[in-house]
């Protein structure tokens, strides 16, 4: 009796933890426009490392989306992969960032005929620095926010609570050029 006492103490605490900690995430500072964009180097689906520093000279759509494979994130992935002709004529590169492993991201990838760069986060880190971090049910998930980086480096624009149908769309439009 005196170790389910403790056991079921031990889950109340890991709970409350839990609860702390996403509803700490809710309250992260997500960059605001003007701000030089925090810089990262992350896991490619293929394993590459890559860097928003390479990207210099271009434009930059980073948007953090929560779950692989999941409906609201593949019609977004979609949205981004239809439209990638038009982002290239803008100079401008897709970059999706999540918590998901490589291997997840790379199966996401081949199913659904993706061919930007998913990023893996699995260490949270890129997704705190970008004020990012979410979750359901105590689990670490990144919120779907957007931020345009411009060729300098600087944010030119964020999104929050983004709408999976229309990111594409939203932040094509707001690069300027043809």
């Amino acid at each position: 009796m005196k170790k389910l006492y403790v056991m079921l103490s031990f889950a109340a605490l890991l709970i409350v933890a839990l609860s702390f900690a996403a509803a700490q995430a809710d309250d992260a500072v997500v960059p605001s426009a003007g701000q030089t964009a925090p810089t990262f180097t992350l896991p490619s689906q293929d394993g590459s490392p890559i860097s928003l520093n390479q990207y210099h000279g271009k434009w930059v759509v980073l948007y953090f989306y929560p779950k692989d494979m999941t409906t609201g994130c593949t019609i977004e992935a979609h949205n981004f992969q239809n439209a990638l002709a038009d982002f290239d004529k803008k100079n401008a590169v897709i970059l999706g960032v999540s918590v998901d492993s490589t291997d997840s991201h790379q199966q996401f990838c081949a199913k659904d005929g993706l061919t930007f760069h998913l990023l893996s986060d699995t260490d949270h880190k890129v997704v705190g620095a970008y004020g990012s971090v979410g979750g359901r049910n105590g689990v670490v998930m990144a919120q779907r926010n957007t931020f345009l980086i411009d060729p300098k480096g600087k944010i030119a624009q964020v999104w929050t609570g983004v709408d999976p149908r229309t990111a594409a769309s939203d932040t094509l439009a707001a690069i300027p050029g043809k």
